[in-house]
């Protein structure tokens, strides 16, 4: 696997940001092995295919949870060597405790992800520019990240997957007016109310996530695959989770939920279940995408 921090200026965020970026190396020679040179990783006669110019790979936006950075789900997880053996690209940009959205206080983290990370990637790096072929993964946090902007951004994404991420923009938009009126985030975690703003103004904003999924419906677009997963020890979490399924399941759009058995609000099940969506879930093609591929589709 390769693995890289990149650092640029963001036009959306109005700062320098780190996105970590890795790439499934270990699959491919960097030139041609039938020519007979000595290889230090050909052991038993394994002819990999070629590095070419133009190649490309699918790609996950995996979104970090709050209090973390870009590089805390590769410390915490082995979500490294499971892209690499899914062939798949994996993006974290770091987002800070910004919910994903282009918040109240003024810095636009939902431009930064949907309007100038995929251009970024895309273009500076070999991920495929279609949407058959990107996912949006987040947990905590991030599995809120990804769900509203799936939500709000369906030309982006086949498949969004929520791991735990019962705060934030939910469907239901009393629980998130309830929240900004209470006392425990004024008192506790005061850049909730400061990113979303008066619980007064969020029917018909941007942060209106049950009208958003009205007007994926009513768009006649593409409607990515959704997956919610909680874990069972996750308490008013995983409630929140599985209120928001049923919200998206009555609605008519195509969720999947899945309650984790025994497990918390931690590493252990977003390691374990971020294998079972690599190896299992998501339709990857678990393959690079080479020019001459790309020509005959």
């Amino acid at each position: 696997m390769g693995i890289m921090r990149f650092n640029y200026r963001s036009q959306a965020l109005g700062r320098f940001v780190d996105i970590t970026v890795t790439y499934p190396m270990g699959n491919f020679s960097y030139y041609d092995m039938s020519k007979g040179f000595r290889h230090h990783d050909a052991f038993g006669g394994v002819v990999k295919p070629a590095l070419k110019p133009g190649m490309k790979f699918q790609t996950i936006y995996l979104i970090h949870g709050g209090g973390d950075d870009d590089t805390t789900v590769y410390r915490w997880t082995n979500a490294e060597r499971y892209a690499e053996s899914n062939q798949v690209m994996l993006v974290t940009p770091n987002i800070a405790n910004s919910f994903g959205v282009d918040t109240n206080y003024g810095v636009e983290y939902g431009q930064f992800l949907t309007a100038e990370l995929p251009v970024v990637m895309t273009s500076l790096f070999a991920s495929s520019p279609k949407r058959e072929d990107n996912f949006i993964v987040g947990f905590a946090m991030g599995g809120n990240v990804a769900l509203g902007t799936a939500l709000m951004h369906p030309e982006l994404y086949r498949t969004c997957v929520d791991m735990s991420g019962g705060i934030g923009l939910t469907l239901n938009s009393q629980t998130l007016k309830d929240e900004l009126d209470g006392d425990h985030f004024k008192n506790h975690f005061p850049l909730y109310n400061s990113t979303f703003g008066d619980s007064k103004a969020l029917d018909g904003s941007r942060h209106d996530m049950a009208l958003a999924a009205q007007k994926l419906l009513e768009s006649g677009q593409g409607i990515p695959d959704f997956y919610l997963v909680a874990g069972t020890e996750e308490g008013f979490i995983g409630d929140r989770v599985k209120a928001d399924a049923d919200a998206m399941a009555a609605m008519g759009l195509p969720v999947h939920f899945t309650w984790v058995e025994g497990y918390k609000h931690d590493f252990p099940l977003w390691d374990m279940y971020l294998k079972k969506l690599l190896d299992e879930i998501l339709p990857l093609k678990r393959q690079a995408i080479f020019p001459e591929d790309e020509n005959n589709t």
